[in-house]
């Protein structure tokens, strides 16, 4: 498996699998999502493959596009209450539903977490939805809850 920056290329892919995504998130909170969205136009793919603090990362094998993973690099400095530093967020993580249980999202998590310590980040971070399976996944990866996003239904 090779891991590589993603191109204009993979965008069809890309929009694929982001379609995948928006589901897994539906199926868990059909009162947020719509049915197979996606999060980011072909346009905004163009720009994203453009910014060199938001790259993606892309797991292909012999010619097969099998997952993905978007990243932020994000700085903090000057601030009255936090500490000063450098963390790589990751924005969204899938894997092709043909591949998963096959090592491609251990895969790519490792490379971003070796890219991030090579770029002198302290912290890797991330939102996951509660009911999602990729909670145990970063679990077992070795992240930790750093705060709680929670939220009241006001409707029935």
């Amino acid at each position: 498996m090779l891991i590589r920056r993603a191109e204009i290329s993979d965008i069809p892919d890309i929009l694929r699998l982001l379609v995948q995504v928006c589901n897994v998130h539906q199926d868990i909170r059909p009162d947020i999502f719509k049915r197979d969205g996606v999060k980011y136009t072909e346009s905004d793919l163009h720009q994203i493959l453009s910014d060199e603090l938001s790259p993606i990362w892309c797991a292909v094998e012999d010619g097969t596009f099998l997952g993905y993973c978007f990243c932020q690099w994000k700085e903090y400095r000057d601030s009255t209450v936090m500490m000063d530093r450098r963390e790589l967020y990751i924005d969204d993580l899938c894997v092709d539903e043909s591949a998963r249980g096959k090592g491609v999202a251990t895969a790519l998590f490792r490379y971003v977490t070796d890219i991030a310590k090579k770029e002198g980040a302290k912290f890797i971070t991330l939102n996951v939805w509660e009911g999602n399976s990729a909670l145990r996944f970063y679990e077992n990866m070795g992240m930790k809850p750093r705060k709680v996003f929670m939220d009241f239904p006001l409707e029935d």
